[in-house]
């Protein structure tokens, strides 16, 4: 059968510890197979050993499978030796390849916990995940397990330092609202909007002394609102942005190049008098422009 260009190739670098005469199926045979598997949304061992024997055809237009496709065990025992930090850099090489960032793209970094990764019976903690999405088309462009002895804060400069984030802008929750991620993103010639919480008191103390609902009806920033009508309810949201930074005081010197302070207000009525009103107002700064 002809082959056409591997779009998985980046993935051939990645060293295969197995002894060379017992090794029954290539590595990059098992890599692919364990990727097709888990974008088809199994995630067993045994559901990616099943799906790869339903579409032997298709893989055998990347790959070799000289003997057919692996048991699960085998599946497992391989992928189990792989160097995650070698598994990682193929993976961002590969969506770098799949996917080029432009100018002004919004690059989300978040954090998830696996589901069902938590295992009481064997004293397994839950896996903690940073990634980060390039929001437009919803790829992931790259992932990291968070080590159960640090934290997001110090794998998201990690994350940050693979990627090529040139001219976009890098949005992070409040976690990632620290100086010194601001600072790689600056360094890494990107823009940056954090989220603003507790964990930043002075920060929030700032924008809570700022703040006035009255700002609603006259604010001299810019400003964008949109409505959403869904089950009885009415969500209005109104976006206020301010570049006159002096509302700050000294805190605009720690943040670098820092150009603007923004506010998003939430409010929900009710046509149903037995549904009462709510609010919630968050609170961003930004590096943009």
């Amino acid at each position: 059968m002809t082959k056409v260009i591997n779009p998985f190739m980046h993935f051939s670098a990645i060293k295969d510890y197995r002894q060379a005469a017992k090794v029954n199926h290539k590595l990059p045979d098992i890599i692919l197979l364990t990727i097709c598997g888990v974008l088809s949304g199994q995630d067993t061992w045994e559901g990616i050993s099943d799906f790869g024997k339903m579409r032997l055809s298709f893989l055998k237009h990347y790959g070799d499978f000289e003997i057919g496709i692996p048991s699960a065990d085998t599946i497992a025992r391989v992928m189990g030796m792989i160097s995650p930090k070698a598994m990682q850099r193929a993976f961002v090489e590969w969506m770098k390849e799949c996917h080029k960032l432009t100018d002004g793209e919004v690059i989300a970094i978040d954090g998830k916990t696996v589901r069902g990764s938590y295992d009481k019976s064997r004293g397994q903690s839950a896996i903690h995940m940073v990634n980060a999405f390039a929001t437009a088309n919803g790829i992931c462009l790259a992932q990291s397990k968070v080590n159960e002895k640090t934290n997001e804060i110090t794998e998201i400069p990690k994350l940050l330092e693979m990627l090529d984030i040139t001219g976009c802008l890098v949005t992070i929750d409040a976690m990632g609202c620290q100086r010194k991620i601001a600072k790689k993103i600056i360094e890494k010639s990107a823009d940056y909007l954090l989220a603003v919480k507790d964990n930043q008191g002075l920060l929030e103390k700032a924008f809570d002394e700022y703040y006035r609902p009255t700002m609603m009806d006259s604010f001299d920033g810019d400003s964008y609102s949109s409505q959403i009508k869904s089950h009885g309810r009415l969500e209005t949201r109104c976006a206020l942005i301010n570049t006159e930074l002096s509302v700050l005081g000294d805190l605009t010197y720690d943040w670098p190049e820092l150009k603007a302070m923004g506010i998003m207000v939430r409010e929900k009525s009710s046509t149903c008098p037995c549904l009462k009103a709510s609010w919630l107002v968050r609170h961003s700064i930004f590096q943009y422009g």
